[in-house]
């Protein structure tokens, strides 16, 4: 199915927590804490600015996106679980190909 968000809302991808700690320890579903990091799936057309020109989002889809804990509605698309939330729930974007380049 395809989910368009409208207006300044998008629709974001958890990104699975880790199962196990640096020490090896290995988590139970029941300690862990939902992720705050996501990647955007889709996002909504933009917001009208005062003058009515549309104003588009500074995020893209495929974007990964750090946000607050308790932010966004939780919905089941086609059977996985998704967040919708309002581009101001973002609190940044994370730059994925500079952690590359340093890693190498």
């Amino acid at each position: 199915m395809a989910f368009r968000p409208l207006h300044d809302r998008v629709l974001v991808r958890r990104v699975e927590a880790e199962e196990k700690t640096r020490g090896g320890i290995i988590i139970p579903d029941s300690a862990k804490e939902k992720p705050q990091e996501g990647e955007i799936v889709s996002v909504g057309s933009g917001t009208l600015n005062d003058k009515g020109e549309l104003r588009a989002l500074d995020v893209k889809a495929g974007d990964r996106v750090l946000f607050g804990k308790w932010s966004g509605t939780e919905v089941k698309l086609d059977g996985e679980d998704l967040l919708i939330m309002k581009e101001s729930d973002i609190m940044g974007v994370l730059d994925t190909s500079t952690a590359a380049k340093k890693a190498a």
